[in-house]
C-alpha cells in the first residue's frame, strides 16, 4: 500500500492510498469519489507518460510520498428538479388530457355509437368549438326554435366536457337533446333503442348548428358552418332529347363518393357522384325526359367532408344493405380535378407556391420568378383564418407603418383528419367507430369510451373488402398557404 498526494487544478489531495494488489483503474475510481472527474476524462502524468487503466503498478515506478499531476474536467453536479414528480393519479383532469394527448370517450348509452363517432370527428374541428363558446350570441336569429337552441347548448357543454375529462363522458344532455329535435334517432324496437345511420346525424346535426350559430348579419361569412364545411356546386343540367340546357347552384355539406363495379379509389367515386340523371318536367317536349346533370365544384370548405355510399334499400329484406367494395382513399386528396374553370383560376398561385414551399422542404430547386408581385415570405399553414369558399382570406387592415397581415389562401389540397367507419352488413346494425388526428400528430381509435392510440399507416387499411371496420366518412382539412 503505498501514500501518495495529487495535484489536481488548484487543489492538492493528501494522503491518498494506492493499493498496489489493484489495477490503476481502481486508483482513478478513488480520485472519481473526490474530484468528480470520471476515469475516462483522468490523465495521471507518471514516469513515461500517462497512466494507463491496466498498467502493472511495478513497472509504473510509483514511490511512497510522491507528488502526482491529474488533469480533467469534473461532471457538472446535477441539480434537483425544481418540481418533483407528478404521477397521473395526482394530476387535475384538465392536464390529463393533455399529458395524454387526446380528449375522453363517450359512453355507449344503447346503440349509441352512431351518434358518439359523429361527436368525436366534429368535435376535432376547433374553429366549430369556437363558435360554439361564443353561442348563445346576446341577440338570437328567430329562425333558431327551442329544440335546435337546446341541441347547440347541448353540443357545446358536451364539447367542453370531452377537452376537460380523460375518464369517460355520459352524453345524456346531448343524447336528449338530439331526440327531442329528430324523434327518428328515439325509435324502440321490442323496447330497445334501435341503431341509427351515422351519416344522418352527421347531417342533421351540422344542419341544426348551422341555423343556430349563423349571425343576424347579411355577409357570406355570418354563416360559420357553411364557411367550415360548405361546398359550392356549380352544375350544367343538359336534356339530350330537346337539347334544353340551363345552370344551376347549390350547397352541400358533403361530396358523395358513389362505389360501382368500375370504383376502386376515391378519387373515381368522386368523379361518378359529381354526375347523375334525373327526370323532370320538360317544358319544350311537355313531358317528363330525363335530364344528364355534370357538376363541377365552385368553392370549398375548409373541411371537405366525403360520404361512400356504402348503403341502398333493398326490397327484399327491406332494410339499407351495404356495399362492401373496397374503395382506396389517400391522406392527402387534391380535389382540382373536380373543379369549375372559374374556381381553377384562384387556385392557381396559390398551388404554385404550395408546390414552391414543398419543393424547398425536400431540397428542390424552384422558379423564382412568380407570376405575383411578391413571392417571399410565404408560409404554409393549415386552414385556420378566415377564409371565403374560394380560397381568399378577409383582408385586415393595416395600421400606419405596420406591414399588411398576410392572406391565407385555399389550394385545393386536404389533409386526412378524421374517419369514421362502419363494421357490419346494415346501416341500422353494426357499430360505428370514429379515427381521428389529434393536434400533436396521432391517430386516436374512439370506440365508444374506449380510445385506442392507432399509426397513421393503419388509417387507409379502412377502406373496406370484408366485414371489418370500412370507411363511411371521411373528413379532410384545407391545406393552405399564407401569401
Amino acid at each position: 500500500m503505498l501514500t501518495v498526494s495529487v495535484k489536481w487544478q488548484k487543489e492538492l489531495l493528501s494522503n491518498v492510498e494506492i493499493d498496489t494488489t489493484q489495477t490503476p483503474y481502481v486508483f482513478k475510481c478513488q480520485l472519481y469519489d473526490l474530484t468528480g472527474v470520471p476515469p475516462e476524462r483522468q490523465k495521471i502524468m507518471v514516469k513515461g507518460g500517462l497512466l494507463k487503466d491496466d498498467a502493472d503498478w511495478s513497472k509504473v515506478g510509483v514511490k511512497e510520498g510522491q507528488k502526482l499531476m491529474m488533469m480533467g474536467t469534473a461532471d457538472e453536479i446535477v441539480k434537483a428538479p425544481e418540481k418533483g414528480p407528478v404521477f397521473a393519479e395526482d394530476m387535475p383532469e384538465e392536464e390529463l388530457v393533455v399529458a395524454v394527448g387526446h380528449s375522453a370517450g363517450l359512453m355507449n348509452l344503447g346503440n349509441t355509437c352512431y351518434m358518439n363517432s359523429t361527436v368525436q370527428c366534429l368535435h376535432s374541428v376547433p374553429e366549430l368549438k369556437s363558435a360554439l363558446i361564443q353561442y348563445p350570441p346576446p341577440v338570437r336569429s328567430n329562425a333558431v326554435d327551442q329544440s335546435s337552441h337546446s341541441l347547440a347548448v347541448a353540443t357545446r357543454e358536451l364539447f367542453n366536457d370531452l377537452d376537460k375529462n380523460v375518464k369517460p363522458v355520459a352524453p345524456m344532455r346531448f343524447l336528449t337533446a338530439l331526440r327531442s329535435k329528430y324523434p327518428q334517432f328515439a325509435q324502440l324496437h321490442n323496447g330497445i333503442y334501435m341503431q341509427q345511420d351515422a351519416e344522418e346525424c352527421w347531417t342533421q346535426l351540422l344542419f341544426t348548428l348551422s341555423l343556430a350559430l349563423k349571425s343576424p348579419s347579411s355577409s357570406e361569412d355570418a354563416d360559420t358552418v357553411k364557411r367550415l364545411f360548405g361546398v359550392d356546386l356549380v352544375s350544367r343540367v343538359h336534356c339530350a332529347e330537346s337539347g334544353e340546357e340551363s345552370t344551376e347552384t347549390e350547397s352541400v355539406y358533403s361530396l358523395k363518393c358513389h362505389i360501382s363495379q368500375e370504383v376502386n379509389h376515391l378519387h373515381e367515386g368522386l368523379k361518378h357522384g359529381l354526375k347523375s340523371e334525373l327526370e323532370k318536367s320538360s317544358p319544350a317536349l311537355g313531358r317528363t325526359a330525363i335530364y344528364s346533370k355534370d357538376s363541377r365544384i365552385n368553392g370549398l370548405p375548409r373541411y371537405l367532408t366525403v360520404q361512400f355510399v356504402r348503403f341502398f334499400w333493398k326490397r327484399e329484406t327491406n332494410q339499407k344493405a351495404k356495399i362492401l367494395r373496397k374503395v382506396d382513399y389517400p391522406l392527402e386528396l387534391d380535389v382540382y380535378d373536380f373543379c369549375s374553370d372559374d374556381l381553377r383560376k384562384v387556385l392557381e398561385v396559390p398551388r404554385k407556391h404550395l408546390r414552391d414551399e414543398e419543393g424547398k422542404k425536400l431540397g428542390l430547386k424552384t422558379n423564382e420568378n412568380s407570376s405575383t408581385s411578391s413571392n417571399t415570405d410565404v408560409k404554409m399553414t393549415d386552414a385556420e383564418g378566415s377564409s371565403n369558399e374560394t380560397g381568399d382570406s378577409s383582408k385586415s387592415a393595416p395600421g400606419e407603418g405596420v406591414p399588411p397581415e398576410k392572406e391565407k389562401h385555399l389550394t385545393g389540397v386536404y389533409d386526412l383528419v378524421a374517419v369514421l367507419t362502419h363494421k357490419g352488413r346494415s346501416a341500422d346494425s353494426g357499430h360505428y367507430v370514429a379515427w381521428v388526428k389529434q393536434e400533436n400528430g396521432k391517430w386516436i381509435e374512439f370506440d365508444d369510451d374506449n380510445p385506442i392510440p392507432q399509426r397513421a399507416e393503419d388509417i387507409t387499411r379502412l377502406s373496406g373488402g370484408g366485414d371489418w371496420h370500412m370507411a363511411y366518412i371521411c373528413m379532410y382539412k384545407a391545406r393552405d398557404i399564407s401569401m
